[in-house]
């Protein structure tokens, strides 16, 4: 089990940007896989981004695509989401996760077996 405590989230203008950061304890860090979800209000959590142990898979939802870059620390214990042309729909709880599966790039809640508690991000139009 790995414990992760989100931070960075806040109030910004359409256009802004936000750098979320995730600090992961746990000496087998650098084995999981982690990721970004969110949930806006009146929607289920959803997908944002994940990315493997190595860094060298990285994937992302499409509404997200180009404006959000999910990177990792493994020396830090820490997983960052740098979010720039921020719009009023990526308003939400985001939540950071880890997956301890050894293979391919999970993107299902399911895959993921811890989470922290979530960081609120508001964008204001």
């Amino acid at each position: 089990q790995v414990q992760l405590v989100e931070s960075g989230g806040g109030l910004v203008q359409a256009g802004g940007s936000l750098r979320l950061s995730c600090a992961a304890s746990g000496r087998t860090f650098s084995s999981y896989a982690m990721g970004w979800f969110r949930r806006a209000p009146g929607k289920e959590r959803e997908f944002v981004a994940a990315i493997r142990w190595s860094g060298g898979s990285i994937d992302y939802a499409d509404s997200v695509k180009g404006r959000f870059t999910i990177s990792r620390d493994n020396a830090k214990n820490m997983v960052y989401l740098q979010m720039n042309s921020l719009k009023p729909e990526d308003t939400a709880i985001y939540y950071c996760a880890a997956s301890s599966r050894s293979w391919g790039l999970p993107h299902r809640e399911v895959e993921f077996g811890s989470w922290g508690q979530g960081t609120q991000v508001t964008v204001s139009s």
